[in-house]
């Protein structure tokens, strides 16, 4: 079912991953993607994250698989590891794309409560179609269970967006 065309979907792909990773499993993004268009009506799905030269493959594969990415340049810290904070830079998008309403509803994929403020807003504006969130219920944040949107976890949807491991052919040779 799908709850409206033309909605755009706002994805905080550090909190994404390492929800997921969490888990236990491994997310196929391109089921992510035909799934947001499929259930959501997803037409732009954005995936904010820190720029790592290292992760190209990724990025082209994300490409490939109909998400639009969006970079943040990332600090290191005193221990070598990326910082690329891309709160902000969602809420802006977000924000800019309300205002000049590029889209229908907003579908915001992350746990941190940090996006509370942006989700209120949408609500009042009646243009939130959900949050999505990759940790289990218990783990998302109380800020983003307080605004009363409609919350779905990932981890319902593992046997639809997991990736799928190859199965050994039977004794026969068949698959």
């Amino acid at each position: 079912m799908i709850i409206d065309k033309n909605n755009s979907a706002f994805i905080d792909g550090a909190n994404l991953h390492r929800g997921v990773k969490s888990l236990g499993w491994e997310l196929d993004y391109k089921r992510l993607r035909v799934w947001l268009r499929e259930k959501y009506g997803v037409d732009r799905a954005y995936i904010f994250l820190g720029l790592v030269p290292r992760n190209k493959d990724l990025y082209t594969s994300l490409q490939e698989a109909g998400f639009t990415l969006i970079f943040k340049e990332v600090v290191y810290d005193g221990n070598g590891r990326a910082k690329g904070n891309c709160d902000a830079d969602l809420v802006l998008k977000l924000a800019q794309d309300t205002y000049e309403d590029l889209f229908n509803k907003a579908l915001i994929v992350s746990s941190d409560g940090d996006y509370a403020g942006i989700v209120k807003f949408l609500l009042e504006k009646k243009k939130m179609a959900g949050i999505l969130s990759p940790s289990v219920e218990k783990k998302c944040s109380i800020l983003l269970k307080r605004t009363g949107a409609s919350i779905t976890y990932i981890n319902d949807q593992k046997n639809i967006l997991e990736v799928q491991k190859e199965k050994a052919p039977d004794r026969d040779g068949t698959p």
